[in-house]
C-alpha cells in the first residue's frame, strides 16, 4: 500500500486498536473479573448488561446524530471522549466499588461504553470521508489498515490481563492504566484527521432506513455479529470447563486474534480481486466449518481447539475488514455525513453483545453450569451446545441474507 506516511493510515490502525481494547475484551473479561473478584452472580450481570443495551437502544441514534451536528468540532469532542473512556475503564477495573459491585460495574460500563459509542461513530464516519481520498477501493483499502489494527488491539486487550497475572498481582489494575496511556497516543496521532473533509449536510435517519440495500446491511451486520458475541461470552468457560484446560486462555485468545489480524489484509487484498462479497462468502463458510467441529471436542481438546482458533480467527478477519467498508462504501453514496448511519451500525453490533450475555449466561446458569466447578454432563453439553452449534446456525442465517444482498463494488 503506497503513500502510507501521507495518507496518516498508521494513525487509524493505532486509534482503531485503542477502540477495539475497550470493546469485545470488556465483554470476554468483565463478567468473569466480577464473579470471581466480588461473588456477582452471572444472571445478575447479564440482566445489567442487558439493560445497558436497552440503554444503547436510544443511545446509539442520538450520539451519531450529535456527531454529524458536532462535525466541525469533532476533534474536541472526541478527545473528550477519550478521556472519560480512559478514566471510566480505571474504574471497572483499578478502583474498588465504592458501591455495591453490582451497581459500579453498571455506571462504570455506561460510562465507558456511552464514550465507546460515541468514538467509533465518529471514527468511521470519518473514514468515509478519509476513504474517498484514498482512490479506487478506498473503504477496502482504508478498512484493511483499520481493523488489522483494531484486530491486533483485541489480541493485545484480550490477553494483556492473563498474561500480567504472572508478574503482578494487579493485573487488572495495570491493564487498565496501560489503556488510559494507549487511549492518549491514539488521540494524539488522530488529532489532525478529524473533519478533513469539510462541512457535509447532515443525513438524518430518514434516508439511511428509507434505503432496502442500507436496512439489509444493517440486518446482515446484526445476524453475523451475533455469533462473535456468542464465542467471546461463552470463550472463557469453554476453555477452562469444556476443554478443562485452566490457564490456556490467554495463548488461545492470542492465536485467535492474532489469525484474524494476520488475515485483515489478506481479505482486503482479496476484495479488490474478486469483490468483497465473494470473500466475505468464503469467510462465512470457513467460519462454519470451524465451529462446526468445536462441537465435537472435550476434555484434553486443546491441540485441535488451538486449530479452530486459527481458522475462525482468520474468519473473523473477513468480517471485521469486510462488512465495515461494504456498508462505507454504501453510505458514501446515500449518507455521507455518515454520523447517524454509523450510530445505527454500532447499536446493532453492540446489541448482539448484550444478546448473548442475557440470554446465554442465565441459560447456561439454568442448565447446573458453575465457572470453575466440576460440573455434570448435561451443563457441559450445554456449553457446547450454545458455543459452537447456535454460531453456526445464525451464519447460514447471514449468508442467506448476503447472498440475496446486492452489493455495488467501488
Amino acid at each position: 500500500m503506497s503513500n502510507v506516511r501521507g495518507h496518516n493510515l498508521g494513525s487509524y490502525s493505532l486509534f482503531a486498536a485503542m477502540l477495539a481494547g475497550a470493546g469485545l475484551p470488556i465483554y470476554i473479561h468483565a463478567p468473569k473479573f466480577y464473579v470471581d473478584q466480588y461473588g456477582v452472580s452471572l444472571a445478575a450481570l447479564g440482566g445489567v448488561l442487558s439493560l445497558l443495551r436497552l440503554f444503547d437502544f436510544v443511545q446509539d441514534p442520538v450520539l451519531g446524530w450529535l456527531s454529524e451536528r458536532g462535525k466541525a468540532r469533532r476533534g474536541l469532542w472526541v478527545g473528550l471522549a477519550v478521556a472519560v473512556m480512559a478514566l471510566a475503564m480505571v474504574g471497572l477495573f483499578a478502583v474498588t466499588p465504592p458501591l455495591a459491585p453490582l451497581l459500579w460495574f453498571g455506571l462504570t460500563l455506561t460510562a465507558l461504553f456511552t464514550a465507546f459509542s460515541f468514538l467509533t461513530i465518529n471514527f468511521y464516519a470519518e473514514g468515509v470521508t478519509k476513504a474517498g481520498a484514498l482512490g479506487p477501493k478506498g473503504h477496502v483499502r482504508l478498512a484493511a489498515w483499520r481493523e488489522t489494527g483494531g484486530l491486533l488491539g483485541v489480541c493485545l486487550a484480550a490477553v494483556a490481563p492473563t498474561l500480567l497475572v504472572a508478574w503482578s498481582g494487579s493485573a487488572f489494575a495495570t491493564f487498565a492504566a496501560g489503556f488510559a496511556g494507549l487511549a492518549c497516543l491514539a488521540a494524539f496521532a488522530m488529532r489532525r484527521e478529524w473533519s478533513l473533509g469539510g462541512p457535509v449536510a447532515p443525513s438524518g435517519f430518514a434516508g439511511v432506513l428509507r434505503d432496502r440495500i442500507a436496512l439489509r446491511l444493517l440486518l446482515l451486520a446484526l445476524i453475523n455479529a451475533t455469533p462473535v458475541a456468542v464465542t467471546a461470552t461463552l470463550f472463557l468457560f469453554f476453555v477452562e470447563s469444556r476443554l478443562e484446560a485452566p490457564g490456556w486462555e490467554g495463548p488461545l485468545l492470542v492465536l485467535f486474534f492474532l489469525a484474524a489480524a494476520v488475515s485483515a489484509p489478506v481479505w482486503g487484498r482479496a476484495a479488490q480481486s474478486i469483490g468483497a462479497k465473494a470473500t466475505l462468502l468464503i469467510g462465512m463458510v470457513l467460519s462454519i466449518a470451524s465451529f462446526g467441529f468445536a462441537a465435537t471436542l472435550g476434555a484434553g481438546d486443546t491441540a485441535a481447539f488451538a486449530v479452530i482458533c486459527l481458522a475462525s480467527g482468520a474468519a473473523l478477519g473477513a468480517d471485521m475488514t469486510l462488512l465495515p467498508a461494504i456498508f462505507a462504501g454504501r453510505m458514501a453514496r446515500i449518507a455521507p455525513a455518515a454520523g447517524q448511519a454509523f450510530g445505527l451500525w454500532s447499536f446493532a453490533s453492540k446489541f448482539t453483545l448484550a444478546f448473548a450475555a442475557v440470554t446465554l449466561l442465565p441459560l447456561l446458569e439454568a442448565s447446573g453450569f458453575e465457572a470453575g466447578a466440576d460440573n455434570p454432563a448435561a451443563a457441559l453439553a450445554m456449553l457446547s451446545y450454545l458455543y459452537a452449534l447456535l454460531p453456526c446456525a445464525l451464519k447460514l442465517i447471514a449468508i442467506a441474507l448476503l447472498v440475496a444482498t446486492p452489493i455495488e463494488e467501488n
